[in-house]
């Protein structure tokens, strides 16, 4: 398969084909069909990130379609379409048990503890615990946003913020994250003030629902 991959901490980044990884027997390979771009992901490829092995496929924002299931996943049939959050989690420690996944203490990471999805394909862990269903007419270009920054913005507007029909909300700084959660807080009713250097994401914050940019 095709693949982006980088040698060195910093390097460039080389198109080569690589092996197709092999399918985790409670986990499946997933043929890619989008795949975003993170600020994390530079920083796996600066080195600032301890559990990346030399050489090493980037990627861990992704959506795409079934293509092999191991023999312990129960419910998952290949050629379904799928996305995963950015921490794949196991399902069994602690930190899953108390429905905190997202630090689960044994996770895995596409991307940063094993090849990410800048690839044909990926591999990805524990499929019965995390992967998603897209919904009908859902392209994988929507999906593919929503395991890291959608989710990041998630937790922290319906989770921390908690902002009610009418209230009003600042999202300081526009990017990826920032205009998540201004979409998320409109969504929740609330009345967002988004606020950004730079004009083109104060554009496209107001896009996204934000009454006010600044």
């Amino acid at each position: 398969m095709r693949a982006v991959v980088f040698e060195e901490f910093g390097g460039p980044l080389v198109v080569r084909e690589v092996p197709i990884p092999g399918c985790p027997a409670d986990g499946v390979v997933v043929r890619v069909a989008a795949t975003g771009v993170c600020r994390s992901d530079w920083h796996g490829w600066q080195g600032h990130d301890d559990g990346i092995t030399l050489p090493h496929v980037p990627g861990h924002e992704l959506a795409g379609t079934v293509a092999e299931v191991g023999p312990a996943v129960r419910d998952w049939r290949v050629g379904d379409d799928v996305t995963v959050p950015f921490v794949c989690a196991c399902g069994e420690c602690a930190a899953c048990a108390a429905g905190e996944g997202q630090v689960c203490e044994c996770q895995t990471q596409p991307g940063f503890t094993q090849a990410g999805s800048f690839a044909q394909y990926v591999a990805l862990d524990h499929a019965d615990v995390n992967l998603v269903r897209l919904p009908v007419g859902m392209s994988p270009v929507t999906a593919a946003a929503l395991g890291c920054r959608f989710a990041t913005a998630y937790r922290a507007v319906t989770v921390h913020a908690r902002p009610r029909a009418g209230d009003w909300l600042a999202v300081h700084g526009c990017g990826g994250v920032g205009l998540s959660a201004v979409m998320i807080a409109v969504a929740d009713g609330a009345q967002v003030v988004a606020l950004d250097v730079s004009a083109g994401a104060r554009q496209a914050a107001r896009a996204c629902g934000a009454e006010v940019v600044l």
